[in-house]
């Protein structure tokens, strides 16, 4: 099988966790019939290969992204731009969609970006409370809940993942939780970090191109 299919089943098969607190609702676009016929089209037009990815772990997907198109850090403005993918969402931008696809042009465009890796989630589905994004980290008892929850899913994650090196998207508590994870199964041989786009985005903006950088030094180094 393709690894589009496998991710595809990845997806199709995504419940929330359980024991969320009664105030915190889940996004699941993969429940959208919209939304997973324009996955379907992404991960068929980039992953349509057997080829295994270094993942990018982020934290989870916010409502004006991957929380609408089903897609990592993908906001339907690149999509449509950046992907060539059109879709009936409304074309309102993200600031991490913004940063991350800056960085992947700078890469060398979506192809070549997609050709080596793979961009998910510490969870895949996202969260929102009183209509504001919200972290799994920040969500009250988090840790039992998420610990057995992205264990499970990195784990179906593997079979399509290279295993010496992985990236959390996030230096601080995303970052944390990967490598306690990773250091108890030991499915990477290496766990490094990334500054979160949002986190640039909203309190470094003008050191943006030194952040991108950091991102081409690092990912780029694994491909040569």
């Amino acid at each position: 099988m393709k690894l589009a299919g496998k991710i595809l089943d990845f997806y199709a098969s995504l419940k929330a966790p359980k024991n969320l607190p009664s105030t915190v609702k889940v996004m699941n676009p993969y429940q959208d019939f919209t939304a997973l016929a324009i996955t379907e089209k992404f991960y068929g037009k980039f992953y349509n290969d057997t080829l295994p990815r270094i993942a990018l772990f982020g934290i989870n997907p916010g409502r004006f992204g991957g929380g609408i198109t089903g897609i990592p850090f993908t906001d339907p403005v690149v999509l449509k731009e950046e992907c060539g993918i059109e879709s009936p969402f409304e074309k309102r931008g993200e600031l991490s969609s913004k940063f991350i696809y800056e960085m992947i042009n700078v890469f060398g465009g979506a192809k070549a970006f997609y050709d080596h890796y793979y961009i998910s989630a510490m969870s895949p589905l996202g969260f929102v409370e009183n209509n504001k994004n919200l972290n799994y980290y920040d969500i009250p008892k988090w840790k039992p809940i998420f610990e057995k929850y992205s264990t499970k899913l990195i784990n179906e994650q593997l079979p399509f993942l290279r295993r010496d090196i992985a990236y959390s998207i996030g230096k601080g508590d995303n970052f944390k939780f990967l490598k306690s994870l990773n250091d108890q199964f030991e499915w990477f041989k290496q766990i490094e970090h990334l500054p979160h786009p949002r986190w640039v985005m909203q309190y470094r903006l003008k050191r943006k191109s030194e952040f991108i950088q950091e991102y081409i030094d690092k990912l780029q180094s694994k491909i040569q």
